[in-house]
């Protein structure tokens, strides 16, 4: 699922999109992307508004509005830092949800 959705990020949002991490080592259902031109905040309150759960940060960290020590660390450009998004999937999610994510995902950020 993880996998599905970020090939439909590149091929569909190629020029607004940054993977944030290597597809090596990665957590198997996470994705880190960071949308060029809009902040984390404006897309989680507009995903939320279509009942999408998305996070800026680590779940330890959801309380910290400051970038990602961790993006930072990975060498992630400033530009990059605050529009991260942590998407996370799990043996129950589809892939009829990562359509109607991506779908609505194209809308706030294109």
């Amino acid at each position: 699922i993880r996998d599905y959705y970020i090939a439909r990020l590149k091929k569909e949002m190629p020029d607004k999109i940054r993977i944030n991490g290597t597809m090596e080592n990665r957590l198997p259902g996470n994705a880190n992307i960071s949308f060029k031109g809009i902040e984390a905040s404006e897309v989680i309150f507009k995903l939320d508004e279509k009942n999408i759960c998305v996070s800026s940060g680590s779940a330890c960290s959801s309380v910290n509005s400051e970038p990602s020590h961790v993006l930072t660390a990975i060498g992630v450009p400033e530009e990059y830092l605050k529009c991260a998004i942590r998407t996370t999937f799990g043996d129950n999610n589809t892939f009829r949800e990562v359509d109607y994510l991506i779908n609505n995902l194209k809308k706030i950020i294109i």
